[in-house]
């Protein structure tokens, strides 16, 4: 990994901040020692917590000091009017002025997609944002999006969604043609409202493209792993993200109390250790944490904002990866050979609030 690859992180953004980025960043180094960390928060107290890392407290990273952070509850109107001068607008100024490569929060999520699209802007032929998340299946892992960024999409907004979506499983996850499908009610193609059915005859005009087009896929194709990208408005894809995760969170708990309803599951389970703890890894949500916000012209990921060190390590990979495969070059040049006449660069533009 290049040496001046830089990551600003808003140290106060989270559940459990700033203590959960501390020990993040900490575990991130472990797997990545070349990341140049910035952290962005209240110094002093980031200060005392580095005194518990192992790799953080012998190589100081940068810090710019603010005691400022936007709450869970601020609305994103309320955070571009008064974000000036917190931890999240500060970071996102560093990916705007070019003093890092990419943002990683996991504060308020509405707010950083206000304030990342007003700093970074929306990149060249993109309508709107979407954020793109992992999920584990059956066949291994998808990409869907929208997740929440829009609660109501056009046909256009799906069409750009996939380009960008397949561009960004070729990069994470480095398949050569994935398979992209639209969440809809049925696979017929008569079923749905027009905006999906205009969506999906835009894509399968389209030729000579690095995906397959599949169709219309079901709720349950998506555990299932029948495409690599699920395609979606933001009001269905967070519904399905929730559902997920609560469901997770369900079979952990209906493993916990059928292996303590008796002497004889408590035996079971001894035998049973190395499957359960298999079963618990693949389905952990800390494996799939950090979002990527598509669309901008600048790299930002949003963390799960209850998640703990280990998921927040993961979400400083994804940002990590996003640069090191040069993901945005990759969707400009994409959009721009899909003959919606773009231009290939557009400078970063940082807004003043």
């Amino acid at each position: 990994m290049s040496k001046d690859l830089r990551i600003a992180l808003d140290a106060m953004g989270g559940d459990q901040a700033p203590e959960m980025i501390i020990q993040g960043v900490d575990i991130a180094l472990e797997r990545s020692p070349d990341l140049k960390i910035i952290l962005v928060g209240d110094k002093a107290l980031i200060l005392s917590l580095l005194k518990t890392t192992k790799r953080l407290k012998k190589h100081l990273p940068e810090i710019i000091h603010t005691k400022k952070a936007i709450a869970d509850e601020d609305k994103p109107s309320v955070a571009l009017r008064q974000g000036q001068g917190s931890s999240m607008r500060l970071a996102i100024d560093l990916v705007g002025n070019d003093k890092a490569d990419c943002v990683v929060s996991a504060g308020n999520t509405g707010a950083l997609m206000a304030l990342s699209k007003k700093v970074l802007r929306l990149m060249p032929g993109i309508d709107r944002p979407a954020i793109a998340g992992f999920f584990p299946t059956k066949r291994g892992e998808s990409v869907m999006l929208d997740l929440g960024a829009n609660i109501a999409c056009d046909a256009k907004n799906l069409v750009q969604f996939s380009i960008m979506g397949q561009i960004f499983v070729r990069t994470v996850l480095g398949l050569k043609r994935p398979v992209v499908g639209i969440l809809n009610v049925g696979i017929e193609g008569q079923k749905g409202n027009t905006c999906v059915r205009e969506a999906a005859a835009t894509l399968q005009r389209m030729t000579n493209m690095p995906f397959e087009f599949y169709g219309f896929v079901e709720g349950d194709d998506i555990p299932a792993g029948t495409v690599d990208v699920v395609v979606t408005d933001g009001f269905s894809g967070n519904i399905a993200l929730k559902t997920a995760e609560g469901t997770s969170e369900l079979i952990s708990q209906f493993l916990r109390d059928a292996f303590h309803n008796s002497l004889l599951s408590k035996i079971g389970y001894l035998l049973a250790r190395s499957a359960v703890g298999q079963l618990r890894q693949r389905i952990d949500p800390r494996r799939y944490n950090g979002a990527m916000v598509l669309g901008l012209n600048g790299i930002a990921v949003k963390s799960h904002g209850s998640t703990d060190a280990l998921g927040f390590a993961n979400a400083i990979g994804v940002a990590a990866d996003m640069k090191r495969y040069r993901f945005l070059e990759k969707v400009r040049e994409e959009l721009t050979n899909n003959g919606l006449d773009l231009p290939a660069e557009q400078s970063k533009v940082v807004a003043t609030a």
